[in-house]
C-alpha cells in the first residue's frame, strides 16, 4: 500500500539524515505510484517491509538522455532496488525481482532496463546474472558513472 511505502521511505530518510535527496525521492516515488506512472513492490519479513523495487513506466523526469529506458508501452525502468543490510544474501531480492518481472510481463512489457553505478561491481554482477546483459548507455549522474542495461522478458 502507499502507507507501507511511505513508512519504508521514512526509514530511509531516518537512515540518511544528511542527504536531502531522500525527502525529494520519497515525494517523487509516492506521487508516481499514486498517478500510475510507477509501481513499487515491497518484500516483507513477517509484517516488516525490508526491501523495495520500483518499476517506472516512463523515463521523463530523469536527468540526461534516458528516453531509451522506458516508453510506457514495451519498456519499463527498474529503479530503487533496496534491501535492508541484514537481509542481503537471503534470497529476498531475487524473489522480489522475480515477482516484479512477472508483473511487468502481465502488464505487456517485453523489456526492462536498469542502471547501476560502474563502481558497484557486485551489483553489476548481480544484474548481469539476472539477464540484464544488453548495454544501452552510460551517463554521469551526481559525479558517478552509471551504466544502463536491458533484459528481454
Amino acid at each position: 500500500t502507499l502507507e507501507e511505502l511511505e513508512i519504508l521511505w521514512d526509514k530511509e530518510i531516518e537512515k540518511n539524515p544528511d542527504d536531502p535527496r531522500y525527502i525529494r525521492w520519497k515525494g517523487s516515488f509516492l506521487e508516481r505510484n499514486r498517478s500510475g506512472r510507477a509501481a513499487t513492490f515491497l518484500v516483507f519479513d513477517d509484517d516488516n517491509a525490508v526491501g523495495q523495487v520500483t518499476l517506472d513506466r516512463f523515463a521523463d523526469g530523469y536527468s540526461g538522455n534516458r528516453e531509451p529506458l522506458a516508453d510506457g508501452i514495451t519498456t519499463a525502468y527498474v529503479n530503487s532496488l533496496r534491501i535492508n543490510k541484514e537481509y542481503e544474501g537471503k534470497g529476498y531480492v531475487s524473489q522480489l525481482m522475480g515477482f516484479m518481472e512477472n508483473w511487468a510481463r502481465k502488464q505487456g512489457f517485453s523489456r526492462l532496463t536498469v542502471g547501476v553505478e560502474a563502481a558497484e561491481t557486485r551489483n553489476l554482477a548481480i544484474y548481469l546474472h539476472w539477464g540484464y546483459e544488453h548495454f544501452i548507455l552510460a551517463e554521469e549522474d551526481a559525479g558517478e558513472l552509471v551504466l544502463f542495461y536491458a533484459k528481454a522478458l
